[in-house]
């Protein structure tokens, strides 16, 4: 079976994830601030690539950082630490089970994490009972579906399609963004909110063509490779053929599009 994050944890992982955090930082951060002496919670913070900006965005916040895993809050902490960053603590934590007394923060960050899990709703009304009444509640999450390129190709459709299918079989939903509203609501959120953060990528952005379409997004697909080819979700040759067709949108006459979805609601 594949593993219930199909990107795996080794390096070359960790640093697709700086990557894409370094491209998307503007687009997907810049109206996030949280107000000096509030507390706030990060769910599935991983190796902390979305926790440095957080923190410096909100620096007389108090953030409270966990993850899973063990060795991508050691990460997360390392990377806290080399930014002389102070103002947040981490645990090793499962969203499901998490360690803190009802209504103890104030707002709750979750970024690139529902994607996951086999119940995001149920994560949802977990996190909400963290929330102080009237507390708020920021998720953050992308969909595969909206991915669309010049120029056009099955075969880098199929790519990512395998990609999709591999997450699916894991429990996870990488078509997920476009369901934030309802999962909000449904978790019994107020004042669910949502905003498309649309990344354009052509030759006149080379700083995309390089971060977004190159590292962040073709290295995503093309790091599922081994799994989906082991699943039989599809062939060594057509997987191959459509990396080939991603990175042809690269190319000076290419253009590449995608879509995040940045949700918030209240307690």
């Amino acid at each position: 079976m594949p593993k219930a994050y199909v990107h795996g944890y080794d390096q070359q992982e960790h640093v697709r994830l700086q990557d894409q955090a370094r491209t998307l930082v503007d687009l997907l951060h810049s109206d996030t601030a949280y107000p000096a002496g509030s507390r706030v919670l990060e769910a599935g913070c991983g190796v902390g690539a979305q926790t440095v900006t957080l923190a410096k965005n909100s620096p007389g916040a108090s953030i409270v950082s966990v993850d899973i895993s063990e060795d991508s809050v050691s990460q997360a902490e390392q990377k806290i630490r080399a930014a002389v960053l102070t103002n947040v603590c981490f645990q090793q934590a499962d969203i499901f089970h998490l360690p803190f007394t009802a209504q103890s923060f104030d707002h709750v960050f979750v970024c690139f994490v529902l994607e996951h899990l086999k119940e995001p709703l149920a994560a949802l009304q977990k996190l909400k009972t963290c929330l102080r009444p009237g507390g708020t509640i920021t998720v953050i999450e992308g969909d595969h579906g909206s991915a669309y390129f010049y120029p056009d190709s099955d075969a880098a459709h199929a790519a990512i399609d395998s990609q999709v299918e591999l997450q699916s079989r894991a429990g996870g939903n990488a078509l997920i963004g476009r369901s934030l509203y309802p999962l909000l609501v449904t978790a019994g959120y107020a004042e669910v909110r949502v905003s498309p953060r649309m990344v354009y990528v052509d030759s006149s952005k080379p700083e995309l063509v390089d971060g977004f379409t190159k590292k962040t997004f073709t290295a995503m697909i093309e790091g599922v490779r081994q799994s989906a080819i082991e699943e039989g979700i599809i062939d060594p040759v057509a997987f191959d053929n459509g990396i080939r067709a991603l990175y042809r949108t690269t190319e000076p006459d290419g253009t590449f599009c995608y879509t995040f979805f940045k949700a918030m609601g209240k307690a």
